[in-house]
C-alpha cells in the first residue's frame, strides 16, 4: 500500500531542481521532497549537458537520504528510470514506453524523458540523492542531441488531454514510492530484472562511444550492478559504466 503523497515545494523559476534540493541537502534538508520548477534557467542533463525545458513539461527532482554504500545507492539511477517509466506509461498508448541504458525514457523509440542523479555526504552518515527528472509531456525540443518526442502525441485512446506538471508528478510520486519500496524490500535484482525487461535494444548490436575509444558489440544485458554487458566481436566482454550508447539500427 502506497502512503500518502510526499512534500512538493513549488518554484517560478529555479536555476534547477538538482541545484535547490543540493542547496537543501547540505542544509540539512532530509526529505523525501519534491521540488519542481515551471522555468529552469540553468537545467542540465546527463554528462554536463543542458536540458531544455517548457512550462507544459515536467522538471522535478526527488530529495531523499539514504544509509546504503554509495556503490549501493547508485541503482538509484533504474528505480528512477522505472518511476518515470510508470508514470508516463499511465497516460500513453500500450506498449510505446520502452527504457534505454542507463536511464532515458522512450516513448516509440525517442526520447521522452531523462534523468540526472547526484549525490553526496551527509554530516550525520549515509548520502543524500538528488533524483532529477524531465518528462516531455507537451512539448518536446527540435535541437536535441538524439529524436525527442512527448507525451501529448502518444496518449491512450481514453486519455482526452495530456497531464498538467502537477498531474504528472501526482503519477511520478506514487511511481517511484512504489519502486524505491520495491527497491528496499527486494533489492537491486528485482530492479534490474525489472529494468531490463523493458528495454529497447538489449540484447542486441550496440555501439559505445567511451570518450577515448569507440566499442562496438552484442548488448547481452546488465551486470549485478547495472553495468551494461557488451560483447566484442572479439569474443571479450566489456563492462560499460558511463558513456553514450547506441543500439539496434543505430549501432
Amino acid at each position: 500500500m502506497i502512503a500518502n503523497a510526499w512534500p512538493v515545494l513549488r518554484f517560478d523559476q529555479l536555476d534547477s531542481t538538482n541545484a535547490e534540493a543540493r542547496r537543501r541537502a547540505e542544509a540539512g534538508e532530509t526529505g523525501p521532497l519534491w521540488i519542481t520548477a515551471r522555468d529552469q534557467t540553468a537545467g542540465r542533463g546527463r554528462r554536463g549537458r543542458a536540458w531544455s525545458g517548457h512550462p507544459g513539461n515536467l522538471a522535478a527532482t526527488l530529495l531523499i537520504t539514504t544509509d546504503k554504500a554509495p556503490a549501493q545507492a547508485a541503482m538509484v539511477s533504474f528505480v528512477a528510470a522505472l518511476g518515470a517509466h510508470d508514470a508516463m506509461q499511465g497516460f500513453a498508448a500500450p506498449g510505446l514506453v520502452r527504457l534505454k541504458w542507463p536511464n532515458d525514457v522512450l516513448i516509440a523509440g525517442d526520447k521522452a524523458a531523462g534523468l540526472l542523479i547526484e549525490s553526496g555526504a551527509r554530516d550525520s552518515g549515509g548520502l543524500w540523492l538528488a533524483v532529477g527528472m524531465g518528462l516531455n509531456l507537451a512539448w518536446s525540443p527540435d535541437d536535441a542531441e538524439r529524436p525527442a518526442t512527448a507525451l501529448i502525441d502518444h496518449l491512450a485512446g481514453h486519455q482526452t488531454r495530456v497531464p498538467n506538471p502537477d498531474e504528472a508528478l501526482a503519477a511520478l510520486d506514487l511511481a517511484m514510492q512504489a519502486r524505491l519500496g520495491q527497491w528496499d524490500r527486494d533489492g537491486a535484482v528485482s530492479i534490474l530484472a525489472d529494468w531490463s525487461a523493458r528495454a529497447l535494444g538489449i540484447p542486441g548490436p550496440c555501439v559505445a562511444r567511451l570518450g577515448h575509444e569507440t566499442v562496438t558489440g552484442w548488448a547481452e544485458g546488465l551486470a549485478d550492478d547495472g553495468a551494461l554487458r557488451l560483447r566484442l566481436n572479439t569474443g571479450e566482454v566489456r563492462l560499460i559504466s558511463a558513456g553514450d550508447v547506441f543500439f539496434g539500427a543505430n549501432a
